[in-house]
């Protein structure tokens, strides 16, 4: 008799044995991982990931796939904080990762983690112009002109605009020798020459080369170039100001996510295998400047001579500059009126 309870005791706590064990399996093995990223790099992280799951396998013998989810990085970090269970992000703005921070998604010592501050490559914001530029666009004074009609995406909603309007801010406190007052009304005209803004920066790239609005495109070099090298029949021209702002592209584990998924070891080996040859050459191959300086080397015919301003040299943190011009009623909304 007590043999028999004793099995069927042990045939009761065995199914919960074995259901406590398969999360814990499956926690430790995960088969995919996701990358939250901007709008533009959809095309960037086809070429990395199919390079880097190869690699992932020939290393470790498991099968990994990167999926992918793109967007403005803004949207992408309220995304994750309302579910959206990405292990890594690679973003285009510092801003967005410390809102994760902030919430406890992402550790707060995350650009230590990392070379060059956790970020792999870098670009700023240049122009688009139609054939023949037949504006005459060569600086940031040109865009404020009444005969010149801009694209590029709306500051509130992506970090591809949010640098143009910060490098436009910028270049004004240089030119009018930190005047705000004139850097303000630069910025406003220059806002209220923008004749379409998109939520992100693909969508002001279509807006400016397949539906022809504006006379100049404002968005990262790496997709001015790609741009221009995919519409070959347009004939656009790249005009690269002579002074732009720095746009670092920051990358970061999603430590809420990867604790829960078991997938810190594949998502830190994915974000580290951006900055190994073949990750940087891929980078560069999509028009972004890179930070290894060998493959710099090898790719630096393809980029014009630019002075690169930072944010921290001219607003002093990225958190000064979010509290002066990003809240709510902050700079960008008093310029952005009837926008």
């Amino acid at each position: 008799m007590r043999l028999s309870r004793r099995l069927v005791l042990a045939a009761a706590l065995a199914p919960l044995v074995l259901s406590a064990a398969v999360p814990s399996a499956r926690a430790a093995e995960p088969t995919s991982i996701l990358n939250a990223s901007y709008d533009i790099a959809r095309e960037l992280f086809e070429a990395i990931n199919a390079k880097f799951e190869p690699s992932y396998k020939a290393k470790t013998g498991k099968e990994i796939k990167v999926n992918q989810s793109h967007a403005g990085t803004s949207k992408q970090a309220r995304s994750i904080v309302e579910g959206l269970e990405a292990d890594v992000v690679t973003f285009n703005q510092i801003t967005d990762i410390q809102f994760l921070v902030d919430k406890g998604f992402v550790a707060k010592d995350w650009q230590t983690r990392l070379p060059n501050a956790a970020s792999p490559w870098y670009s700023f914001p240049a122009f688009l112009v139609r054939a023949g530029n037949p504006k005459n666009v060569k600086n940031w004074d040109d865009l404020v002109r009444d005969d010149v009609k801009l694209v590029f995406p709306n500051p509130k909603t992506s970090g591809n605009g949010r640098y143009t309007y910060i490098a436009a801010y910028a270049f004004a406190l240089e030119k009018f020798n930190g005047d705000e007052a004139k850097a303000d009304a630069f910025a406003k005209k220059l806002l209220s020459n923008v004749v379409v803004f998109d939520t992100g920066g693909r969508g002001a790239t279509t807006s400016f080369v397949e539906r022809e609005q504006g006379d100049v495109l404002i968005t990262f070099e790496a997709e001015v170039i790609s741009a221009k090298d995919a519409y070959k029949e347009k004939n656009f021209q790249v005009v690269v100001p002579p002074v732009s702002l720095l746009a670092e592209f920051p990358v970061a584990v999603v430590d809420k996510v990867v604790d829960k998924r078991g997938s810190r070891q594949v998502a830190t080996d994915y974000l580290t295998w951006l900055y190994s040859t073949e990750g940087q050459t891929i980078a560069a191959q999509a028009n972004n400047r890179v930070v290894d300086k060998a493959v710099a080397e090898q790719f630096k015919a393809k980029f014009a001579p630019v002075r690169l301003v930072k944010v921290e040299d001219v607003f002093g943190s990225w958190d000064k500059l979010q509290k002066a011009h990003f809240v709510s009623d902050g700079k960008l909304d008093q310029l952005f009126v009837g926008k």
